[in-house]
C-alpha cells in the first residue's frame, strides 16, 4: 500500500488552516468541534498528548463536517488507538521508518513529519508524498519550504509548529503547501472560558488566509 493521497488532499485541501488541539476536557469536544467547523475549519487534530484525547476523538468524530485526525501519534499502537477512536488521518512529528512501515499497513492516512530533504526524500521512497514540516519556523520556514519546491516537485506540505497568523500567508502563498497547522485558533484560556463564539470568530478569520493570495 501506499499513502492515501486522495484523501489527505481532501482534508488539507478543506480550508487554509489545520487547528492542532490540546484538550483534556471532554464536555469541550463537541462544542469546540462545532465553532471550528462553523468557522469554516473543518479539520482538526487532535494531539494525543492529554490522558482523555481519544475521548475527545470520539465525541468530535461524531460533529457534522468535522474530519477529526489524531496528532502525535508515534506508535504502532497510538495508530489503533486512533482508527478505534474514530480518527480519519493520524499525524506524527517524525517519520522513523518502522512507524511509516506500520501505517501503511492500514486505510486511515498518516501524515508524517519531517524537517530535512532527506527526511523528505527517505519518505517519498516509501510512498508518502504528503508531509508535515515540523517544527517548521526552527528549521527554516517558509524560505526552506520554497527551496524544496523545485528539487521534490512531487511532494506537498503542511507546515506546523511556530506557524501564526502572522506568518501563515508566508507558508500558504507556496506552490508546495496545500495547508499550514496552528493552535492560535484553539487558544487554551478561550476554550477553558467556554467562549466557543470567539473560537468561531478566530477560525473564519484563518478561513479567510487565502483570500485574494
Amino acid at each position: 500500500m501506499a499513502q492515501n493521497i486522495a484523501k489527505l488532499d481532501e482534508i488539507m485541501g478543506a480550508a487554509p488552516v489545520i487547528p492542532v488541539i490540546i484538550l483534556d476536557d471532554v464536555d469541550a469536544a463537541i462544542p469546540l468541534a462545532e465553532a471550528l467547523v462553523a468557522g469554516g475549519l473543518p479539520a482538526l487534530e487532535v494531539t494525543l498528548r492529554t490522558p482523555n484525547a481519544l475521548k475527545v476523538v470520539e465525541k468530535m468524530a461524531g460533529v457534522k463536517g468535522a474530519y477529526v485526525g489524531t496528532g502525535t501519534v508515534r506508535t504502532k499502537a497510538d495508530i489503533e488507538k486512533s482508527i478505534a477512536a474514530g480518527a480519519q488521518f493520524m499525524v506524527s512529528p517524525g517519520a522513523p521508518r518502522q512507524l511509516l512501515e506500520e501505517a501503511l499497513n492500514f486505510d486511515v492516512p498518516l501524515l508524517p513529519g519531517i524537517s530535512t530533504a532527506t527526511e523528505a526524500m527517505a519518505a517519498a521512497e516509501m510512498g508518502y508524498q504528503r508531509l508535515k514540516l515540523f517544527p517548521a519556523e526552527a528549521v527554516g520556514g517558509a524560505k526552506l519550504l520554497k527551496s524544496f519546491a523545485s528539487p521534490l516537485p512531487d511532494l506537498k506540505f503542511c507546515p506546523t509548529g511556530g506557524v501564526s497568523v502572522q506568518n501563515a500567508r508566508d507558508y500558504l502563498s507556496l506552490p508546495n503547501v496545500i495547508c499550514v497547522g496552528g493552535s492560535w485558533v484553539v487558544p487554551g484560556d478561550v476554550i477553558e472560558a467556554g467562549d466557543f463564539a470567539h473560537i468561531e470568530n478566530l477560525a473564519a478569520t484563518a478561513a479567510r488566509l487565502t483570500e485574494g493570495a
